[in-house]
């Protein structure tokens, strides 16, 4: 059976899903510290058992995003607020490669704030 973060990736359609489950294992992959946890219904990752970042997807345009638990204390032109107060988001284009670079500097930036 499988638990209920696996089925949030597993029901989304191509290529969303692709691009979720890639995003899922290099987040895990990124950092030692860096754990997998359901909370709030949603795939958190958790830095040091601290939430620190989470997959899902706008429900406006339908893109994948990674969202920054701490996004609002990092200044970077790929993160947006929004209606946020404290979290930031980048928005993922499924259709395109992955800013891997991008998205590698943007978790640098954050796991400083945890350190």
């Amino acid at each position: 059976m499988l638990r209920d973060i696996d089925n949030y990736y597993l029901e989304k359609a191509e290529p969303v899903k692709g691009c979720l489950l890639f995003l899922r294992q290099h987040i895990l992959n990124f950092d030692s510290n860096i754990t997998e946890a359901w909370k709030y219904r949603m795939p958190f990752f958790c830095y040091k058992g601290r939430m620190f970042c989470y997959l899902w997807v706008h429900k406006k345009n339908g893109l994948p995003y990674l969202g920054i638990v701490e996004g609002g204390k990092i200044d970077h032109p790929d993160l947006i607020q929004e209606d946020r107060a404290r979290m930031k988001i980048m928005l993922i284009d499924p259709y395109n490669d992955l800013p891997i670079g991008t998205v590698d500097k943007i978790l640098e930036v954050a796991i400083k704030l945890y350190k």
